[in-house]
Parts: C-alpha cells; sequence; structure tokens
C-alpha cells in the first residue's frame, strides 16, 4: 500500500480538493446544455466562471496529486500516469474553453463540445482513481495500520 504524500493527519489531501473542480466542471457543462436549450447567455457566462473556477481547483488539486504520484509504483503508477495525463488534458482542454469563450460569437457551439469531451475526461481520470483507491488500495490505512481492536470514537 502506497501512503499519500500530502495528507492532514491520516487523510489524503488529493481526493479532499478534487471535488471542487470536478463539481465546477460538471456544473458548467450543465450550464451549456441550458444555453444550447433556451438560447439565454446568462447560463454560459454561469458556465464560463464554473470553468475558471474549476481550472483554479484542479490546479490546487494538481500538487498534493503528484506528490502522491510520485509514490507509487506497479500498476497503480500505471493507473496513476494514465489519471494524471486525462486530468491534465482536462485542464487544457477547460483552459481553451475558457480562451474561446472570450473570442468566438455568442452561439458557438465549440463551448459545449469542449465542456462535453473535458468532462468525460474527468470522468475517465476520477474512475481510474477510484480503481487506484479501491482496487490498489493506494492512500487507504488498512485495519492493522489503524491500531486494529482499538475501539474509535465518532463523535
Amino acid at each position: 500500500m502506497a501512503h499519500a504524500r500530502a495528507r492532514i493527519s491520516d487523510h489524503p489531501v488529493h481526493p479532499m480538493l478534487v471535488v471542487l473542480p470536478l463539481g465546477l466542471w460538471v456544473a458548467a457543462l450543465i450550464f451549456d446544455l441550458v444555453e444550447a436549450a433556451t438560447g439565454n447567455a446568462m447560463w454560459g457566462t454561469l458556465a464560463f466562471w464554473n470553468i475558471v473556477g474549476g481550472i483554479i481547483g484542479a490546479l490546487a488539486a494538481a500538487g498534493p496529486g503528484l506528490a502522491d504520484y510520485l509514490s507509487l509504483d506497479g500498476r497503480a503508477r500505471r493507473l496513476g500516469t494514465w489519471h494524471m495525463v486525462l486530468n491534465l488534458a482536462a485542464v487544457a482542454l477547460f483552459s481553451v474553453n475558457a480562451v474561446l469563450r472570450m473570442q468566438l460569437p455568442a452561439g458557438s457551439r465549440w463551448p459545449l463540445l469542449l465542456s462535453i469531451v473535458g468532462v468525460l475526461s474527468v470522468l475517465v481520470a476520477g474512475w481510474l482513481g477510484g480503481e487506484m483507491v479501491y482496487a490498489e488500495r493506494v492512500g487507504v490505512a488498512e485495519p492493522a495500520e489503524r491500531g486494529q481492536g482499538r475501539p474509535r470514537r465518532v463523535a
């Protein structure tokens, strides 16, 4: 089992941070779909700011993710490589998406297409991240490591 290098107490930091860009980018895609259905440009503006926030959040999650990646080997390292590549591709796609939104005329379908491809990329990357945790036990403290048999208080 590979311990997460970036952690607070025994809790890995990377999984805590990835929810922000994931949520913002999925919301951006939803807003793009609403804009396409209604023609109301306000939804495209909301999508733009969600994309910008997602890029910032992804960059914040990348540092702890890289620190954890450097501790991996074997199958976990191969999964981690693809996880990282797909997430970096998503950051690049959403960065291009944000820039194009400022340059393309209203009604262009390129931002919607890039949002779809970007969200698909992070969905696959997230699945790979889950595979690292649940199949390869990356960042998981096993019962023996937590002091098995010692009662834990929840509250």
